[in-house]
């Protein structure tokens, strides 16, 4: 899932540099989701981690 949000976060730079503002919005936006949605998945993993290891 990082993988995804950092070609996501690459293709936003690349289209702000070219001044494709919507499609910028649009990859940073996903970019923004995937990285919530990993960083849920890491600290949810992370507590069962903790909870299995008592």
């Amino acid at each position: 899932m990082l993988h995804y949000a950092i070609v996501f976060f690459i293709i936003a730079l690349i289209a702000a540099l070219f001044g494709f503002g919507g499609i910028a919005a649009g990859a940073a936006g996903i970019a923004k989701i995937l990285f919530v949605v990993f960083l849920v998945m890491a600290i949810a993993s992370f507590v069962v981690n903790a909870m299995r290891s008592r």
